[in-house]
């Protein structure tokens, strides 16, 4: 039993044990007291008054036979029992039973408190493993003066029925003890129960809601502090309901505009294209002035075209309106012509197995090549490498065969904290580039990382990035370790009748 459960019931039985030890202790002593004292009052008293009675008939001093007379007399009256009396008058000792030793019961302590004092003294001993109460007192002379008269009187009383009655009593307390340790389990129980069933009843909302249940809510009874947890969970959930509802619609709102906006901006570009693509043709008889501006206007025009397209393209992603259209594929041939489409195929080294067909969408591997390549490029160094082959396993499954295409270039790395945000929307980790340039026609729009890993996801694979540092074996021999940046792509592979999904 753990948790807080096992804690309350651990609380409960530690109050109860400590209670019932503490009240046995006490009962224990008081009792213990209180039979010690009765006994040893009796004792008292009666020696005493026994020794009163018979003090007139001696004789002083005594001799040995008037001695022992003086405590048969004595013991006669001093209780029932096995009691013994013991007198003592200088050298000579009389004991009321001669079998008896009684030596050792009768301390040195003892006989010098009788000797120097005028009244019963007492003492408790522990004689062969057995307790006992030894009384002592002088023998005054009957003639007044309450002077000592040498002779003295003890009493040794068993102590055994004492001990077993307050054994007993310690026994009858100790047993009591199980019933109130019991009783403790059962109360703690119920309290823990009482107190733990609405706060798994709130874990468990809470489990829900931390699931996207925004409509987890628990019952509220009673008006103690759980019941006000209960209210401020409520109060939170509805808030948070509220505000994820309002987020929701803003963020299909702000989809709907970009849809609307990239539409719409579609045909006006079809026109300006146009225009630019007639005033590029005839740059070179125009004034150089004019002749800049009208190249600038066509690149811009160009890049505003690709933007368009590409928020075109995420907001059918966010919308889950893109579906596969896949087919058997020669990768190398894609690959190639990826490349050759775009003018690449003499900037970036390839090492192409030739062997890889699986079951993709060729016209969006050909857009994830495009980027992951345009991406080396613009912000790498050459050489840009892309290799291609199949690997047993990968980063998203155990088992089974993988597509990977690497592109590796030589720049300057990643910089910090660009790995975490690489495929983040419109995150640009060169800020350092300016527009203007003769090779800015090329410049990306900060979603085009985004978009070749949405398309890697819905054929049911991934883009992973790391520096080249990072990989076993890439290091230069000549130049000590490389730099730059790697991108893999991991695509399931799948021939013609599995399932694509």
């Amino acid at each position: 039993m753990g948790g807080l459960r096992g804690r309350l019931v651990a609380a409960f039985v530690v109050v109860a044990l400590i209670s019932a030890v503490t009240a046995t202790a006490l009962a224990y002593r008081d009792a213990r007291t209180a039979v010690l004292q009765r006994t040893q009052n009796t004792a008292v008293d009666d020696l005493r008054e026994r020794v009163t009675a018979v003090a007139a008939d001696v004789q002083i001093p005594p001799d040995q036979r008037s001695l022992s007379q003086f405590a048969a007399k004595v013991a006669d009256g001093v209780g029932i029992g096995d009691r013994t009396v013991v007198a003592r008058y200088q050298d000579l000792v009389a004991v009321s039973d001669s079998y008896a030793d009684t030596e050792d019961r009768i301390t040195t302590e003892l006989r010098a408190a009788v000797r120097a004092g005028d009244g019963a003294r007492f003492q408790r001993v522990m004689w062969r493993g057995e307790p006992y109460l030894v009384v002592g007192m002088p023998v005054m002379y009957a003639d007044g003066d309450r002077r000592a008269s040498g002779l003295e009187i003890f009493a040794i009383t068993p102590l055994r029925a004492e001990r077993d009655d307050t054994a007993a009593l310690l026994d009858s307390v100790r047993t009591g003890t199980v019933p109130v340790v019991v009783l403790a389990v059962v109360l703690a129980l119920l309290a823990a129960g009482t107190v733990l069933r609405p706060v798994r009843k709130l874990g468990r909302a809470t489990r829900e809601l931390a699931a996207g249940d925004l409509g987890s809510r628990v019952a509220v009874s009673g008006r103690d502090e759980l019941a006000e947890l209960a209210r401020t969970f409520n109060e939170t959930a509805d808030a948070l309901q509220a505000s994820d509802a309002e987020l929701r619609e803003q963020e299909a709102k702000a989809r709907r505009f970009v849809a609307d906006v990239s539409h719409e901006l579609r045909t006006p570009l079809a026109a300006m294209t146009m225009v630019a693509t007639v005033l590029e043709e005839d740059a070179d008889q125009l004034p150089p002035d004019t002749a800049r501006a009208a190249r600038t206007v066509g690149a811009e025009t160009a890049r505003l075209a690709r933007l368009v397209e590409d928020l075109m393209e995420i907001s059918r992603f966010d919308a889950k309106a893109v579906r596969l259209n896949a087919a058997e594929t020669d990768l190398a041939g894609t690959v190639r012509a990826s490349l050759a489409l775009r003018g690449w195929t003499d900037r970036v080294r390839t090492h192409l197995d030739e062997d890889v067909r699986a079951v993709v969408d060729r016209r969006r591997v050909d857009v994830i090549v495009a980027n992951l390549v345009g991406n080396a490029l613009r912000h790498g160094a050459p050489p840009v490498t892309v290799t291609l082959g199949t690997t047993a396993g990968g980063a998203l499954a155990a088992d089974g065969a993988w597509v990977t295409l690497e592109v590796a270039d030589h720049g300057p790395g990643l910089p910090p904290g660009a790995r975490e945000r690489v495929f983040d929307r419109f995150y640009k980790a060169d800020t350092a580039r300016t527009r203007g340039t003769a090779d800015d026609s090329g410049q990306g729009s900060g979603l085009g990382m985004a978009i070749a890993l949405e398309n890697a996801r819905l054929h049911g694979g991934t883009i992973e990035v790391a520096g080249v540092t990072d990989l076993p074996g890439m290091t230069g021999v000549a130049h000590g370790p490389r730099r730059g940046a790697v991108f893999t792509l991991r695509l399931p592979l799948r021939r013609t009748g599995e399932d694509t999904e």
